[in-house]
């Protein structure tokens, strides 16, 4: 399977963010980024946890970069297919239909991830 998607993801974010942290008087932008980098740490709920949140928000809110994003991050965190099922659903019945379109390319970004991963 093609790897495109997350290939050129990760890519156009790794660049898009370094322009973004590196421009000067970017303080706002940087203490959002580690307000992010911080609020994804263990705690009361664990890393897994907040992912799989940040993952349904993202979906309800329909931000296709802020799913791959949290996609990638719960494939990190040991988030199994069986679970991501779930959270599509959780997200589909909160989010509404609207949201089937995003489950679709999660769906398929995900299986980019997996085989990305059996290399």
């Amino acid at each position: 399977m093609k790897k495109e998607k997350l290939i050129n993801f990760n890519a156009y974010r790794e660049r898009m963010n370094e322009k973004i942290l590196s421009a000067p008087n970017n303080k706002i932008m940087k203490r959002i980024y580690n307000l992010d980098t911080l609020t994804y740490q263990e705690g009361a709920l664990t890393t897994k946890t907040k992912e799989m949140l940040g993952l349904v928000a993202s979906m309800v809110l329909k931000c296709d970069d802020c799913i791959y994003y949290h996609l990638q991050q719960c494939h990190q965190t040991g988030v199994t297919t069986e679970e991501i099922m779930e959270i599509f659903g959780v997200a589909n019945l909160v989010g509404g239909t609207i949201v089937i379109p995003h489950t679709r390319r999660a769906l398929e970004f995900w299986e980019e991830l997996l085989s990305a991963s059996d290399e």
